[in-house]
């Protein structure tokens, strides 16, 4: 992991992740789209730029057969990315470089095509306000658009003119009338989305449906003029017919929460009506079934200080033929006996049955879901057998093969093809290879006090053994409602195992693929079964021959970060700790929280005092290292700072008459929850590296240039 930023990539190390330029230059994969035919595959593959700032992005195709080699097919210093098949075969994108025929013109996101008998790329649409999302009917030729209004705006050229003047007068403040005020990254507001038709600029023939000829003008017609807000944070689905439009709609209630209501937007009129609407839930649309007549819906309960969220999967009837019954009652339950949280994923062609990814013991599987036929409905079969997790799942239109990204830790994200019969998976030729990394993965586990599994993996350098046993890092995952099952870039063990650390990864309670009741027993005690977990994995491994047992730390970022906290306040048996974008007064983020609506339901004051890493600071000992970006709006940057003020001020290892100490804060003022920027994803591992290394293994390695130390 050297920072020498003389060392030049052709300079090969052992392995990429023996060096952080070579490591952050690996290609990243992500999005698949399928033609409506089944015969191309296209995904997106971020690399890093010459100047290793920055990412960008370009679209490749891949063979479905797996017969050809992978090809890219646009480049432009911009990127491309948002990748949408249209039912022509045409293939349209999002991109904000500059059009060839209006090159003076100041670039935005547009829409743009690739023709599906060859040519050059062109724009075919762009606005003032750019476009977010496509969406594309998969059997008539309605192709959709996610972009942003300035709420005051009666029209586009309204809107034009009101982003112009903002802009020329440098006004970036924003009247809120609502909540939230701020989301992960971003400053909400003042423009909200709206979903788009878009369609030919000239009358096509009466009684046919509207269609997207590339070789016409195209216009915008706006579905959603009056939606306020409501579609903040919303995934619609459009039915394959291209007449409906479903999305969740954020409902605001009082006291300033709110929950996700179900609408169906009919895309002739823009008409909007509401399908599911019961308190104390929220749902969110899956995919439409083939014959456009039943559509996938995930519910998902309101947290309560004693209950955790459950997650559901159901069928609705959007025919029109079905009763006009309302809320919980107009829905078909579909596997509700399966312990797991699914998302779902498509359709098989002839309606048979849902594909679904869920986590599942240190994976994420596809999950075949029947919904008619000999198995019965809701019956649920695991498709892929290996220790991977799935994402982007499509289908192939013959029903027999669907393709997905793969990723574990033993790879990154890669694109496959998944035999539906057999469940067997075969990679496709991809872009980039797969980097090599030294070590080994394995699966280990343990008992808590009540008896619960406790599972993790343990990522081991090579050549430890009992005569040299590795230094062992505990990583803590965030969530905390999730797994360590996939390939991670920001928390990727590989690096420090390439140090000659072993870092073990578990999945307490809270975390997702176990059932309900591993979320349950940790929920609203974080500081309880959790910790114990934690602290029992490690007490397992540790006993391992190949494991020092005096040379440990903990590490952990967002719920991981608090964990990492709280650790650190109840015991001594670490040399180091490493909190990343943590929770520190629990008093203080849950109303200071991007999302403090959920929050606050979650625990009540007194659960959250008692639970508060920050009332545990004079117990402190261990030295930490505490990492926080000042643009972070879920875990605000007040937590960082009032952490780092009482670790100087009222820990054990509290700044002395010299104002020395041995804690450290490494402060990102224009990076948020994660760590975005190549160059500081650089500075982050190498300032991680020193501090292990100093407190671990007692050596004063450099910290990185970049700092000017």
């Amino acid at each position: 992991m050297a920072s020498n930023d003389s060392e030049t990539l052709s300079e090969k190390p052992e392995t990429p992740f023996h060096d952080l330029d070579h490591y952050l230059a690996i290609p990243r994969v992500s999005g698949l789209a399928l033609s409506p035919d089944g015969k191309r595959l296209v995904t997106t593959v971020a690399t890093l730029n010459p100047k290793g700032t920055e990412y960008g992005t370009a679209l490749w195709e891949l063979d479905p057969e797996g017969q050809k080699q992978a090809r890219r097919i646009t480049r432009s210093a911009k990127g491309e990315a948002g990748a949408v098949f249209a039912a022509s075969g045409d293939l349209y994108f999002g991109s904000a470089r500059p059009d060839p025929e209006t090159p003076e013109a100041e670039p935005v996101n547009a829409l743009w095509m690739l023709p599906a008998d060859g040519g050059e790329a062109r724009v075919v649409l762009t606005r003032a306000g750019g476009v977010s999302a496509l969406l594309a009917a998969k059997e008539s030729g309605a192709l959709f658009i996610n972009a942003s209004v300035l709420a005051g705006a009666a029209d586009e050229d309204s809107d034009e003119e009101r982003r112009k003047a903002r802009k020329d007068n440098k006004v970036a403040a924003i009247l809120h009338s609502g909540y939230p005020v701020r989301y992960w990254d971003a400053d909400l507001g003042p423009a909200q989305p709206r979903l788009f038709a878009v369609e030919p600029g000239e009358e096509q023939e009466p009684g046919k449906p509207a269609t997207v000829d590339a070789a016409a003008p195209l216009k915008l017609r706006n579905l959603t003029p009056d939606a306020g807000a409501g579609l903040r944070d919303a995934e619609p689905v459009v039915s394959p017919d291209g007449k409906t439009i479903y999305s969740s709609f954020n409902k605001p209630l009082a006291r300033a929460n709110s929950r996700s209501i179900l609408v169906a937007i009919d895309v002739s009129t823009g008409t909007r009506k509401v399908l599911l609407d019961t308190e104390g839930m929220s749902y969110f649309p899956g995919p439409v079934s083939p014959d456009n007549r039943t559509l996938v819906v995930l519910s998902e309960s309101d947290t309560t200080p004693e209950a955790a969220p459950q997650v559901k999967l159901h069928l609705l009837d959007v025919s029109g033929a079905a009763p006009q019954t309302t809320g919980d009652a107009a829905l078909t339950p579909l596997a509700h006996g399966w312990d797991r949280w699914p998302h779902p994923a498509a359709w098989l062609p002839d309606g048979s049955a849902l594909l679904a990814t869920a986590d599942e013991d240190g994976a994420s599987p596809v999950f075949r879901i029947s919904v008619t036929g000999d198995g019965g409905a809701g019956h649920v079969t695991r498709l892929t057998a290996d220790t991977a997790a799935y994402t982007d799942v499509v289908v192939a239109p013959d029903g027999c093969t669907a393709y997905a990204l793969r990723s574990s830790y033993e790879f990154p994200a890669e694109a496959v093809r998944i035999d539906l019969a057999s469940g067997d998976v075969a990679r496709l030729p991809a872009p980039a290879e797969r980097p090599h990394y030294k070590g080994s993965l394995e699966r280990v586990e343990t008992t808590a006090a009540d008896g619960t599994r406790v599972p993790a993996y343990l990522a081991l350098p090579e050549g430890a053994t009992a005569g040299n046993p590795a230094p062992l890092l505990l990583w803590i995952h965030g969530g905390p409602l999730g797994s360590w099952n996939a390939w991670t870039w920001r928390w990727n063990p590989w690096l420090l195992v390439a140090r000659g650390y072993a870092v073990l990864l578990p999945d307490p309670a809270l975390s997702t693929g176990y059932g309900q009741h591993h979320i349950q027993r940790g929920w609203g005690e974080w500081g309880k079964a959790p910790f114990t977990d934690l602290m029992a994995i490690t007490d397992a491994v540790v006993q391992r021959p190949d494991i020092d047992e005096s040379r440990t730390a903990a590490m952990g970022g967002s719920f991981g970060g608090y964990m990492a906290n709280w650790v650190a306040g109840h015991t001594d048996r670490f040399k180091a700790i490493v909190t990343h974008a943590s929770l520190w007064a629990l008093d203080q983020f849950g109303p200071t929280t991007d999302a403090a609506q959920y929050w606050l339901k979650e625990m009540t004051a007194e659960m959250a005092l008692e639970n508060s890493p920050h009332l545990h600071v004079e117990n402190i000992s261990t030295p930490m290292l505490v990492i926080h970006g000042d643009k972070d709006y879920r875990v605000p940057i007040g937590e960082g700072l009032r952490l780092w003020y009482e670790l100087l001020s009222k820990s054990q290892l509290a700044a002395d008459e010299n104002g020395e100490t041995g804690h450290r804060f490494l402060y990102f003022p224009d990076e948020n929850h994660w760590i975005l920027q190549p160059r500081h994803a650089k500075v982050w591992y190498g300032v991680v590296e020193h501090f292990l290394a100093k407190n671990l293994l007692d050596k004063d390695l450099p910290v990185p240039e970049e700092l000017g130390l």
